[in-house]
This record gives C-alpha cells, sequence and structure tokens, in this order.
C-alpha cells in the first residue's frame, strides 16, 4: 500500500509517524511546500520576542530525521498542485527546479492547513507588514526589527549625541492568539504597540465579561487597544515607516505592522479534485477523518469538526487537534476503528504572566442558537491555598444544563497562568466524559497548600451548581438586578469601597435578629463580594420562609459587567 500526505506540520507529520509505527510496510510520501516539514508555530511570536533565541528550536522534526527514523519519504519544497482522484493520482511541484511529476496512490491524505487572511487592501503589501503563520514568515519579522526602517537600523542615533531615543511604534491588527502573543512580544522588545480589532473584544471565544478583564490586563502592560474598528489600508512614510488607515478614519503610524486578522482553510486542492465542503468552508470530513472519497482523508486546519457540544460545525485551528485527527487516520488507513469525538475548543493563552483558557461552549454561543436550557455560576477561589504565601485569585465561569446538570463550558483567567491551565484542563476532560456538576464536586484532586485548597475550584464549582440544582440556594444574575430588592450583607467598611444604590445593607452577623426589616411578598437578590457570604444569607431567608437567591460572583461580577459594558 503507497499512502501519500500532502502537508506536514502538526496533522500530516502526526499521520505519517503513526502510519509507519504501525505498519513497517507500508510505502509513505509526506511532501511540504515549505522549507520545514514539522516546525511550532505555536512557538513563533515567542521567537520575535526573543523568548525562543534559536530559530533551530522551532523545529520539531526534519526532513531528514522522518527519511532516517520513520523510513518515509519526504519531499520538502514541494507542493501538490492537482489530483486526479478517478485515476488516484498527484501531480507534484519541485519549488526549486519547477518539474512537474505525477505520483499514484492507494491512500490519500491531505493536512494543507490553514493560511493566514490576508485581504486585498490598499498598501498591504508594503516593506514591514507581516504575517505569522510559518518560520519564514518569522525570520522576515526578526529581521526587519533587527534592521527594517531607517529608524529601526540606527538612523535615530545616528549621531551619537542623542540624550533620549524616539519611541519604536508597532501595530498588530487581530485580536486573536497570533495577534495577542505578537503584542506582548512587541512590548517585551520595547515597541510602543497599538492593537486593532474589527470586534468588540479580544478573544472572541470569550464571553465579553471576560475577555473584557484581558482586554484590561493587556492595556495595564502598554497595549493600546482601538475596538470596533477595522483597518482600511496602508500608506508609506518617509524613512520606510507606515501609517495605517483604519474604517473610522484613524491613522496610526508603525515602523512595523503584523497581520493576525484569522487563518482560512486551504481547499483549494481539494475543490478542485471534487471533494466535498462543508458549511462552514472548510474540508467535509466524517470521524474517521473520511472525505466524500473513500480513498482520501483530510485532517488539521483546513477541516471542518464538530462540535462536542452543540453538535454544530465549526473550524478549530488548533495543534492538539490536527495532531489526534493525524493519528486517527493513520489509524483507519491500517484497518483500526479509531473515531474522532469531536472539538471543544480547549484553548489557554498566556499574556504578561496571566493567562486565560476556555473549554467547550460559550453563554454567547447558546444565546446564539437560541438554547435557554442552561445556568452559569461566577465563582473567584485562590490558586491555592489562601495562608500559603502567593495565592492570586482565578476568575471562573462555569456553564451547564438546567435539566440534567451536565457540563457544558468553562472560562478562566488569572494571574497565575498555571493554576489557570490546571482547572481548565481538568474541566475539558469532565467535559469529555459527559460529566455532571455532581461529578466535578466529587472529584478528588491533587491538594497541598502551595498547589491548590482541600476543596479545590473544581470541586466548589460543582457544589455551587449542586445548591442550585438542588434548590438550596437559587442564582441569579446582575442583569436580573435593576427593580429588584437588593440586600447587602458585607460589613460598613466595605460600603465604603463601592456600593449598590438603593441595597440594604445588613451585615451577615446581624441578619438572624433583623429579618423583620426584609420584605415576604418579593424576591430578595443577595449580595457580597464574591457570593460566599450571600450563600449563608440565602440559607438563612429561606429556612426562615423568604424568596431569596444569591447574586453570582457577588460585587466582583458586577465589576466584570460594567468593565464589559464601558470598553
Amino acid at each position: 500500500m503507497k499512502v501519500i500526505i500532502i502537508g506536514g506540520v502538526a496533522g500530516g507529520a502526526s499521520c505519517a509517524a503513526r502510519l509507519r509505527r504501525l505498519d513497517e510496510k507500508v510505502e509513505i510520501l509526506m511532501v511540504e511546500k515549505g522549507p520545514y516539514v514539522s516546525y511550532a508555530n505555536c512557538g513563533l511570536p515567542y521567537h520575535i520576542g526573543k523568548v525562543i533565541e534559536k530559530e533551530s528550536s522551532l523545529l520539531v522534526a526534519t526532513r531528514e530525521m522522518f527519511t532516517a527514523v520513520f523510513g518515509i519519504d519526504c519531499r520538502t519544497h514541494c507542493e501538490a498542485v492537482a489530483i486526479d482522484a478517478k485515476n488516484k493520482t498527484v501531480d507534484l511541484r519541485n519549488g526549486m527546479t519547477g518539474e512537474v511529476t505525477t505520483e499514484s496512490y492507494d491512500k490519500l491524505v491531505l493536512s494543507p492547513g490553514a493560511p493566514s487572511i490576508h485581504p486585498p487592501l490598499p498598501g498591504i503589501d508594503l516593506p514591514g507588514i507581516f504575517q505569522v503563520r510559518t518560520v519564514p514568515d518569522t525570520r522576515a519579522v526578526v529581521e526587519w526589527l533587527d534592521k527594517g526602517t531607517d529608524f529601526l537600523a540606527g538612523m535615530s542615533n545616528y549621531t551619537g549625541m542623542q540624550q533620549s531615543k524616539p519611541s519604536t511604534r508597532a501595530v498588530v491588527v487581530g485580536g486573536g492568539f497570533i495577534g495577542l502573543e505578537c503584542a506582548e512580544n512587541l512590548i517585551h522588545r520595547g515597541f510602543e504597540v497599538t492593537l486593532i480589532q474589527k470586534p468588540d473584544h479580544v478573544l472572541t471565544h470569550l464571553d465579553p465579561e471576560i475577555a473584557a478583564l484581558v482586554q484590561g490586563h493587556i492595556k495595564r502592560h502598554g497595549v493600546k487597544v482601538v475596538a470596533n474598528d477595522g483597518v482600511n489600508g496602508f500608506k508609506q512614510l518617509a524613512g520606510g515607516a507606515i501609517e495605517v488607515l483604519t474604517e473610522k478614519g484613524k491613522t496610526y503610524p508603525a515602523d512595523v505592522v503584523i497581520l493576525a486578522i484569522g487563518v482560512r482553510p486551504d481547499t483549494k486542492l481539494a475543490n478542485s479534485a471534487g471533494i466535498a465542503l462543508g458549511e462552514r468552508g472548510g474540508i467535509l470530513v466524517d470521524d474517521q477523518m473520511h472525505t466524500s472519497d473513500p480513498n482520501i482523508f483530510a485532517v488539521g486546519d483546513a477541516i471542518e469538526v464538530k462540535d462536542f457540544v452543540t453538535g454544530e460545525q465549526s473550524l478549530i485551528a488548533l495543534a492538539g487537534p490536527a495532531n489526534r485527527q493525524g493519528r486517527i487516520a493513520a489509524d483507519v488507513i491500517c484497518g483500526r476503528d479509531s473515531r474522532y469525538r469531536g472539538t471543544q475548543g480547549t484553548s489557554i493563552i498566556g499574556l504578561f504572566g496571566g493567562a486565560a483558557a476556555w473549554t467547550g461552549v460559550s453563554e454567547k454561543t447558546l444565546n446564539r442558537r437560541g438554547d435557554t436550557d442552561y445556568e452559569k455560576i461566577y465563582l473567584f477561589p485562590n490558586s491555592h491555598a489562601g495562608y500559603y504565601p502567593g495565592a492570586k485569585m482565578i476568575g471562573l465561569k462555569v456553564i451547564f444544563r438546567k435539566s440534567d446538570g451536565k457540563l457544558l463550558g468553562a472560562q478562566a483567567l488569572g494571574e497565575d497562568g498555571p493554576a489557570v491551565d490546571k482547572r481548565i484542563s481538568a474541566l475539558a476532560v469532565f467535559l469529555q466524559m459527559g460529566a455532571t456538576m455532581d461529578d466535578l464536586a466529587e472529584a478528588e484532586l491533587c491538594y497541598a497548600p502551595q498547589f491548590g485548597s482541600a476543596k479545590d475550584a473544581v470541586n466548589f464549582a460543582g457544589m455551587i451548581a449542586g445548591n442550585i440544582l438542588r434548590g438550596d440556594s437559587p442564582v441569579s444574575h446582575w442583569e436580573s438586578a435593576d427593580g429588584a430588592f437588593l440586600l447587602d450583607v458585607r460589613g460598613p467598611a466595605e460600603l465604603v469601597m463601592e456600593s449598590v444604590p438603593g441595597a440594604l445593607n445588613i451585615p451577615l452577623p446581624q441578619l438572624r435578629s433583623r429579618l423583620g426589616e426584609l420584605p415576604r411578598d418579593r424576591e430578595i437578590k443577595v449580595i457580597c463580594r464574591s457570593a460566599q457570604r450571600a450563600h449563608y444569607a440565602t440559607r438563612i431567608l429561606l429556612q426562615n420562609g423568604f424568596t431569596a437567591s444569591v447574586l453570582s460572583g457577588g460585587m466582583i461580577s458586577r465589576a466584570m459587567k460594567e468593565i464589559a459594558a464601558t470598553k
């Protein structure tokens, strides 16, 4: 059997290596149109910032390694230009000589990836404007930063007499992973960074109140964020600098511009071969990675995947899913009954020492789908035991089904990145296993005071949700608080710092003796800083015949909402 794999990096390279481990006899040809068959594209922004100093550190596996270790015919600078599905052949063009040859196959695997979006804007191909998708892309950025415009090349200091050095300026277009990571790394390199984005907040997978905190975090570290505005074009300025023009008529000068608008599945080859595309524009595959042609498979960023929670078709350009898809395709080619479960979109991004992470479905996605069978909670636990030095708050939003208590999704952020990673990674596993919130409450997780708490944040989320689902502690949210009867159970000193107009203050220790001040004909929404004392108060009220609910997340979630509304 002969298998041709078009494209390396995560999906294609994983498929090739797995194929060889399963079948020593299969003939494998892997072609990659670029110079590197397998590299860490997630590390590219960190090479720009010199966190990863050597470019060679980004190279995961070389062509020579695939040949020597796996016995694979691996060709770089080799582009597949045509597929004849009927006769099962592929035309390959040598990128160095231009020569076109034809190879036959028994099975074909497509892993063409998703190139960066490069819209036809005026001036978009000017020197100093870059995308960051491949190792050569990143090398070009690094060379420009080290040389680039007259200013970057050192002309601003040619007399040797200047007392101060003018600021270097960078504009990043796009607020996704690559855009934010490039913005951070350019800050580390001493640039004044402006990030321009069309949506109203960064990281559009997050709900607005969580994303607003991420946006505030990067602003505090020097990134100027321009939201709700798109780029309209670019102009060359004297000395090689660039002027970025926006749709709202604003202009931003830059010595370097990074385009991180997003990616689009590379389906040109598949489409020309008559392979079906999905509703989102990616290559359509089943759960065994078959395309509409039974002898052709597809993996990685070019394919549509089924959302694990909603069942919708989606495009998820992530390395983890691509690696698993490549492995599954290899299994199926070798006769194994492996199947892809779908993608949860589990992700994390580190920014200036902190992190934001998520898994599963967001609230705004559920609202878009008209799905009202869900509840959400906000909690703000410490990253580890509060009495142990260095504990930092984690902001955690968890979404679950009202009807059966199943976990649907979660989002977290905090200044302790590993602590954020730990909770979302755990919740991602629970989600894939179909866990309920009771399962979270009963989970036995690692505990030592420097790593967590005896009741971990994951446990707390399950316990809070369990209280809601059983009616022990009904929940409400700030969007329903207007006109409601609000009871604030914080202490007087806290109210000096921040209060809610119209709320009645009865500190929790005084509540039992002052129940006569409260109405029995209205629902009482209870407030404290983070909702823990509000839960205690709600239990007192319910057992004394009142109708009461906890305002989830307390004053902290209120602040989140206000930040999101004013960003």
